[in-house]
């Protein structure tokens, strides 16, 4: 947004070079209705009005569809080092649920990395499991989303589903770039940019207080945006750039993060852990820059 100064925070490269000194980094814890635009012919609107509307409505087309696999990829570069976390899993955009298998990078140095973590996806709410940092290895850490400055659209190492896809809900602006083809499926590509502020405003209740967060802790609220729908106007691929500032830098720290779908319609089995299932210890403090945190019982 025109004249709106970036905002420091705490999140940055510490957040995202998740797991490289072994574990996630967390950090400072202790709709719309459908126009059917999606579905018309060249590229789903022919006003710069009506192929933004096609943006927006992109998360309704995931609720109709119901659920979907997911593959995520989180990219980030600073200091001379890309850092790449990869996750895979399954989501239901009804329960707005979902589990993923987050994929840490492998150490410059060459050594093992640890297990691939398990991220269970809830409103308002992130489990992980196999999280290290003196978490046993048979309890979940729960964190309450809406509490991150980046409203956990990078703090896990990936970029909720449903949160990517309400997040176009904020889409001032969006260009249709062309048909194409994607996993064999043709596609329409646009381009746009967001407004976090007014995706929370637009987005559903689980949703609102997580979009919120993020649109006073990133740098910007402004969120660029490529975006590739199919012909029933569902999200098949989506990548969103972000910028956080970092006290340690003067820069800002850019974050790419990309999420595929495909077989919607797949079977979620997604049960969320019980009390006695979580840990409520305090998690150790990690030196890549991450902040010490408490766990919290639901």
């Amino acid at each position: 947004m025109a004249g709106r100064q970036p905002r420091r925070t705490r999140i940055g490269d510490a957040v995202v070079v998740l797991g490289v000194a072994g574990g996630l980094a967390l950090v400072g814890v202790s709709g719309c209705g459908r126009s059917g635009a999606a579905t018309g012919g060249g590229g789903g609107g022919t006003t710069a009005g009506e192929v933004a509307a096609v943006v927006r409505e992109a998360a309704d087309a995931l609720v109709d569809a119901g659920s979907s696999k997911a593959r995520t990829s989180m990219e980030m570069a600073t200091g001379g080092t890309r850092v790449t976390i990869r996750g895979e899993g399954v989501y239901d955009y009804r329960k707005r649920i979902g589990r993923l298998k987050v994929l840490l990078p492998q150490d410059p140095s060459g050594a093992p990395v640890s297990r691939p973590i398990t991220e269970l996806l809830a409103p308002g709410a992130l489990f992980m499991k196999n999280r290290g940092a003196g978490v046993p290895a048979d309890k979940w850490v729960r964190v309450d989303t809406g509490t991150l400055p980046d409203g956990n659209l990078v703090t896990g190492g990936v970029t909720d589903p449903f949160t990517a896809a309400e997040l176009l809900r904020g889409a001032r602006t969006a260009t249709y770039v062309g048909r194409t083809e994607l996993a064999g499926a043709p596609v329409r590509h646009y381009r746009g940019t967001a407004d976090l502020h007014e995706a929370a405003q637009a987005a559903s209740e689980a949703n609102r207080r997580t979009l919120g967060a993020a649109a006073s802790g990133f740098a910007t609220p402004e969120v660029p945006f490529d975006v590739y729908l199919d012909d029933q106007g569902r999200i098949r691929k989506v990548r969103h750039r972000f910028s956080f500032m970092n006290e340690e830098r003067s820069a800002p720290v850019a974050v790419a993060s990309t999420t595929l779908l495909y077989d919607f319609g797949a079977p979620v089995d997604v049960r969320l852990p019980k009390a006695d299932d979580i840990y409520a210890g305090r998690i150790a403090k990690e030196r890549a820059g991450g902040v010490g945190q408490s766990a919290s019982r639901e």
